[in-house]
């Protein structure tokens, strides 16, 4: 008769480590008065989890601050070296492995380039299995808390992808990874995590809700909403990309016409230059074409930031967000020469109440951004069961 009891109880304990520990890593180190302020829970509560944690190696104290006339407090972190993530990036023109600690700092990275015949999903298991033994070789005793790989598709509840830049269609990919590393597996869509990432620890850290395009081959969006708690922050994917911006427009390869993707993913781009560059692959040619001062590479340019500013004032008077962040290897490369006048097409063609509201950046994570997204998806299960199974 005590059983449902007991596992109401656990329940619980679970719950308020997953509370302290999330507000911790979400926010940075605090004191137990602090989390108590903010959980709602009881001093009694907060220190008998606090212990728990730092007995379990997962908190530890950091310090201190003056109170307003008393004891100084004592804060208290989430200790980066408690374990290690790795994110797995599948994208169209390579595979990125990388290994973090649990706070997301980067500790080691492996990249792979694909061309369009490597795309066979036994060759990209092959060259993700690869980069995570590459990575985690001199981890020695320290933990490898789980994978995190982001894909640019659809991963449905039965573990199959599909991701139509990828040309797959069903692709068991979550049971072939499952059966060939030695870890958990987490498998979501790329867009949906590198919003999670930018919500986290980028540009849209500050934000309540942030658009976080991300710009490749293929052209996608996270709405991503802000939260103190992992619990209730969201990040939720849009096909952007395949909004049309103009009627009997260019042909995209979803079979429509006139996509957002037709004018902005990286082939596009560089087959409306339609000159021969001297790179081999996309994202070495994207950056030639970049740097090339000719009158038609600017033209191409200008025209790529047009219509890229035409998309996000369609996601200003949508979603009305208070921030677009520019993401992914195509932003990396062109984003700081269009960023101004991708700024002027919105302002131009978004609501002015709205667009006064909006801020437009680059994202700050770095070249490793999406496999870093893809990282917190075994962080977000160690905070959601507090570190416990």
């Amino acid at each position: 008769m005590l059983r449902p009891t007991q596992q109401t109880t656990r329940d619980l304990r679970r719950h308020n480590r997953s509370a302290l520990l999330s507000r911790l890593y979400l926010n940075g180190p605090g004191s137990r008065l602090e989390l108590m302020q903010a959980s709602g829970l009881s001093s009694a509560t907060v220190s008998n989890v606090i212990s728990d944690l730092i007995n379990d190696g997962m908190v530890a104290e950091a310090g201190s601050v003056d109170s307003d006339g008393g004891r100084p407090r004592t804060l208290l972190r989430v200790r980066s070296e408690y374990g290690s993530v790795v994110g797995v990036d599948i994208g169209e023109t390579h595979v990125q492995v990388g290994l973090f600690d649990c706070t997301l700092n980067t500790l080691d990275t492996a990249t792979y380039p694909l061309g369009g015949t490597e795309l066979d999903p036994d060759r990209v298991v092959e060259l993700v299995t690869r980069g995570i033994t590459a990575v985690t070789a001199s981890l020695g005793p320290v933990s490898l808390l789980g994978v995190g790989v982001g894909v640019p598709g659809a991963v449905m509840p039965d573990g199959l992808v599909h991701a139509p830049t990828l040309n797959w269609a069903g692709v068991p990919l979550v049971s072939m990874l499952r059966s060939s590393v030695a870890a958990p597996v987490y498998v979501d869509n790329c867009a949906r995590t590198l919003g999670q990432a930018e919500m986290w620890r980028g540009a849209g850290r500050d934000a309540s809700r942030a658009v976080i395009a991300l710009l490749g081959v293929g052209v996608g969006a996270a709405v991503a909403t802000g939260s103190d708690s992992c619990r209730s922050a969201t990040s939720t994917t849009a096909e952007w990309g395949h909004t049309v911006v103009r009627v009997g427009g260019a042909a995209c390869r979803c079979g429509s016409h006139g996509c957002l993707e037709a004018y902005i993913g990286a082939e596009a781009i560089l087959s409306r230059y339609g000159r021969p560059l001297s790179a081999s692959d996309t994202e070495s040619r994207m950056a030639e074409l970049a740097r090339l001062p000719d009158r038609d590479a600017r033209r191409v340019v200008e025209e790529t930031a047009e219509y890229l500013g035409i998309g996000i004032a369609n996601l200003v008077n949508m979603l009305n967000p208070d921030k677009v962040v520019l993401s992914g290897w195509v932003s990396a490369v062109l984003g700081p020469v269009v960023l101004p006048a991708v700024r002027d097409t919105v302002k131009r063609h978004a609501l002015p109440y709205l667009f006064a509201q909006t801020e437009i950046e680059l994202g700050r994570l770095g070249n490793e951004e999406v496999a870093l997204g893809a990282a917190t998806l075994p962080v977000l299960r160690l905070l959601a069961t507090g570190g416990r199974a």
